[in-house]
């Protein structure tokens, strides 16, 4: 029982705080060396051996030209924070010193890398001075002065500094102008009562320059030194600098790249936009959050709650500079100690995800091209007629009346209603498309969501007041305004007319960076400080309207320049509340565009993709990356959407796309079919079993969701998260877990029939034999023939699993079969959360059944801790232990002796148990 009160509590500990004492003043500069000294900036002792060398490099190699100011000489290359990042810009030594800055030219960089600044700040650049700092309930504020503009318009000469010592694990830090209102991101956040009482860091200052010293109180390390670089804080650009204590950092997103970030002059840009994922592209959703992993195994995360076009600088010293062009800098700063802990606690800021239905964990299947409902309706019945698993059949804008929502096709599409009633009546699903572009060519009265949409006022306007005109799959479109909630009540009524004929069950919401088929509007952008800004982020494109609306478009809470960033999570959240009215049960929704807090309204898939063996591979660390990001219903299109796949590549994508946790196989028009049903009889068979794998383990799966969305557990997870002390793991993203137990190593290469995978310290089994594989944590090369994935299952832990069957539905009825996988010491254990799979709130309504499983001693034992009337429906069948050293005597349930198998490689296992899952029970082996 207790650990379940840890697990369900409704104010988590991190959260609990208490009064603390006088706030410590700042110790002023002692502490902050090496980087200040005194009142003036020098630099470190410690670098001038290093410095040294690098000079005599410098002048040998020919690259110095005149020699630059001994001020210059002393700045490492490694730590040269870049004083011009304007792209498209030839920086001359000219152009750098008109803004007070140091330049030096270095060997040109390999193509495609950025390579070190030649314009960089040299050590007494002017930033803030920290004039005053005063003790509030729950922390500190202060006062920042700058005495010498900055080289940007419009700088600000007084700041505000607001400091709260949130949780022991949690500080806040805010800057923003002292005398003006600015735009902060309307998100809600938590405000706490109390000042943390135990803190775990702590927190000091420079007074001038001003710069911030946060440290791990157990270690001394150095998370945050923003000495190393001026404070900037302009109107439209924003700039603070940090170092790093390691190079090894995660998220940023959205980006496609490994999950582990390159420092080596690696510049990632946050502003949503379509395109096809592309390496070093912004792509699109935008995530400030980072997670890194500090030597020993620490880890700590920094989420910049602002959603203006921003770029983060990595550097090779190791440091980030972040740069925004609006807003204010609102950082939350999350402890730990471990990378599990840094997730949750960032969740606990942006909220939890929510709880997806089961359904949304079955199979989906869609294609941009089946032309027509009855065709969609062939795929469907040839996945039966195989009996592959499916849960939800989707289609694409082809479903639409001229690509215009919230109509249907009424010669192609006519059979739609009586496909979604055919699903319905055999367990199944329907989900459609939707784009925020609302067509706006019809004749006067002829379409109602836009006759209705400019009647009330609801779409994004010119700064002359009339709608944007963009254009977008129907043609000339306007675009829903989601900041304005007038917005979500049209947006119901336009789902309740459609839904009454056609009866979908979930929602795909594409398009909504927004996109646009041309920059800005169909009259271009008008001049002005949004649309050209004194300073552009390194976005594709080269400006903010690039395949988007103009920056300057108004939106109800604010300007497009601010809210852009936003669009998908303020449409997710209009369409996950529609869904709600509409159906009355957990909603599906899956969206493109994502930003922080996404995950209480929807899911999200990788984008469009290609048919390719690097997009397959690009898919692992995106899916990690979004778990980070607190968005656990995530996935790439299996098998590719453009291009054209191939047997052996689909084979093996559908094997690793069987372990998104969404997954979905979808293909675009004018390719040949990619669903299950479309090759040859082995493949068709390979893809078929590895869906019966997932379809018997939704128990586990749906159990890692329940956590998720209680306390921000992840889902998928990087093999780090379970295993920080062994740093091999901190750059492995070619594997996964589900949960702490199940280790995924998919083939990610063609032609081969084996796969080397990274099997971390302890004893692993089997997933389907339950042979036992004790590591050293080492690379093992594994059998991988291509209807084989392989699977591990962590020692110590125990899987609830089911009888498969072709929908989620029919698997629920079936029995349960624990897989128990024993630890060196013979213990292990698991948990199962049941409800009815769709019902609202069932959790804190208190309409679930919880389970605990344990084994210690020779006895497993079955725990409810929690029961409803579902858990009746469902029987136990069997209990699997892997790892039992001897062959027992005997078995016995609840006492009574039971027959039993044993195999030689040490798998007992019990059927015919017949236990309800609402019945507590105890299984001894002798």
């Amino acid at each position: 029982m207790k650990s379940y009160q840890k697990l369900t509590t409704t104010q988590p500990a991190a959260c609990r705080v208490e009064e603390e004492g006088a706030a410590p003043m700042p110790s002023g500069h002692g502490k902050l060396a090496p980087w200040w000294v005194g009142s003036g900036l020098l630099v470190a002792a410690v670098l001038l051996s290093t410095t040294t060398v690098w000079v005599l490099r410098q002048v040998s190699g020919g690259w110095l030209g005149p020699t630059p100011p001994p001020k210059c000489l002393l700045v490492p290359e490694s730590h040269r924070f870049d004083c011009y990042p304007e792209r498209r810009v030839v920086v001359t030594q000219e152009l750098c010193e008109s803004r007070g800055c140091c330049f030096i030219q270095s060997p040109p960089p390999a193509q495609g890398k950025q390579g070190v600044p030649w314009c960089f700040y040299p050590p007494d650049f002017p930033s803030y001075t920290l004039e005053s700092l005063n003790q509030t309930a729950l922390g500190m504020v202060g006062l920042l002065v700058r005495r010498e503009k900055a080289y940007y318009p419009r700088d600000i000469e007084k700041l505000r500094l607001d400091v709260e010592f949130e949780t022991d694990t949690r500080l806040h830090i805010k800057i923003t102008d002292a005398a003006n209102p600015r735009y902060e991101v309307p998100l809600d956040v938590p405000r706490v009562m109390k000042r943390a009482e135990n803190p775990i860091y702590s927190l000091n200052f420079s007074w001038d320059p001003f710069g911030v010293l946060l440290q791990r109180k157990a270690t001394g390390t150095v998370l945050l030194n923003t000495t190393v670089a001026p404070l900037i804080f302009a109107d439209q650009f924003l700039q603070i600098s940090t170092s790093l204590p390691s190079k090894f950092l995660y998220g940023l997103g959205e980006h496609r790249g490994s999950l582990l970030h390159s420092l080596d002059w690696n510049t990632l840009t946050l502003w949503a936009r379509d395109v096809s994922p592309t390496e070093s592209f912004n792509l699109y959703g935008a995530h400030p959050f980072y997670l890194l992993m500090e030597e020993g195994g620490n880890a700590h995360g920094v989420f910049l709650l602002n959603s203006n076009a921003m770029e983060v600088a990595l550097q090779p010293a190791p440091g980030l500079t972040w740069r925004t062009i609006g807003g204010v800098l609102d950082f939350y700063i999350f402890l730990g100690p471990n990378p599990n802990m840094v997730i949750q606690q960032y969740q606990q800021v942006i909220g939890f995800p929510a709880m997806p239905p089961i359904w949304a964990l079955g199979f989906h299947l869609c294609r941009w091209g089946y032309g027509s409902s009855n065709e969609t309706w062939q795929t469907v019945r040839a996945m039966r007629n195989y009996q592959i698993p499916q849960d939800a059949q989707w289609n694409d804008i082809d479903y639409m009346d001229r690509y215009r929502d919230f109509t249907l096709d009424s010669q192609k599409f006519a059979s739609l209603p009586s496909l979604v009633e055919d699903l319905h009546k055999h367990g199944q699903r329907y989900v459609m498309i939707l784009d925020p572009g609302i067509s706006s060519t019809s004749p006067h009265g002829s379409y109602w969501p836009f006759d209705e949409g400019l009647r009330r006022g609801l779409f994004l306007n010119t700064t002359q007041g009339q709608p944007l005109i963009g254009q977008v799959w129907p043609g000339f479109t306007a675009f829903a305004d989601f900041s304005n909630p007038d917005t979500h009540q049209w947006w119901l009524e336009n789902l309740q007319h459609f839904y009454a004929h056609v009866p979908f069950d979930g929602l795909w919401i594409d398009m909504n960076e927004p996109s646009n088929f041309m920059d800005g509007s169909e009259d271009g952008c008008p001049p002005g400080e949004f649309d050209n800004p004194p300073y552009t982020p390194a976005v594709l494109g080269d400006s903010l309207s690039a395949k988007t609306v103009c920056a300057s478009a108004k939106q109800k809470v604010s300007v497009h320049y601010n809210l852009h960033n936003l669009y998908g999570l303020m449409e997710a959240k209009a369409t996950a509340s529609a869904l709600v009215k509409i159906r009355g049960k957990r909603p599906l929704i899956v969206s493109r565009s994502t930003f922080p807090s996404q995950g209480r309204y929807s899911g999200h898939w990788l984008g469009d993709n290609r048919s390719q063996w690097k997009d397959m591979y690009y898919s692992i660390p995106g899916l990690l990356s979004f778990s980070l990001f607190g968005i656990p219903l995530v996935g790439a299109d299996i098998c590719g959407f453009s291009g054209s796949t191939s047997e052996e590549l689909c084979t093996r994508w559908m094997q690793l796309g069987a372990f998104y946790p969404f997954a979905r196989n979808h293909n675009t028009q004018n390719e040949k079919a990619q669903d299950p049903t479309a090759f040859s009889p082995a493949a068709r068979t390979a893809m078929k079993d590895v869906l019966l794998t997932r379809y018997s383990l939704l128990p586990f799966l749906y159990t890692l969701f329940h956590r998720a969305h209680l306390q921000g557990d992840t889902v998928a997870r990087p093999l780090f998260f379970e295993f920080p002390w062994d740093e091999t793991t901190w750059e492995l993203d070619r594997q996964f877990l589900w949960g702490q137990s199940l280790l995924v190593t998919p083939v990610l290469e063609p032609g081969v029939d084996s796969v080397t995978g990274y099997v971390p310290q302890g004893v692993w089994y089997d997933f389907y034999t339950g042979s036992s594989v004790n590591s050293s944590g080492e690379m093992l090369k594994m059998s991988a023939p291509l209807e084989h994935l392989n699977l591990h299952i962590r020692g110590g832990c125990i899987l609830p699993t089911q009888k498969p069957g072709t929908t989620t539905e029919v698997t629920r009825g079936n029995p349960l079969r624990l897989i128990v996988a024993l630890s060196l010491h013979a213990t292990a254990w698991g948990d199962l959360f049941w409800d009815d799979g769709e019902s609202l709130d069932t959790f804190e309504k208190g309409n679930y059944s919880y389970v605990a499983f344990n084994v210690t001693q020779n006895i497993f034992t079955s725990t409810v801790l929690h029961a409803s009337t579902e858990a009746t429906k469902v029987t136990i069948g069997t209990v699997s232990i892997f790892g039992v050293q001897k062959p027992p005597s005997k078995v016995l349930l609840n006492g009574q002796e039971k027959p039993f198998s044993y195999l030689d490689n040490q798998v007992l296992s019990v059927s015919d148990l017949g236990m309800t899952l609402s019945q507590g029970f105890s299984l001894q082996w002798l």
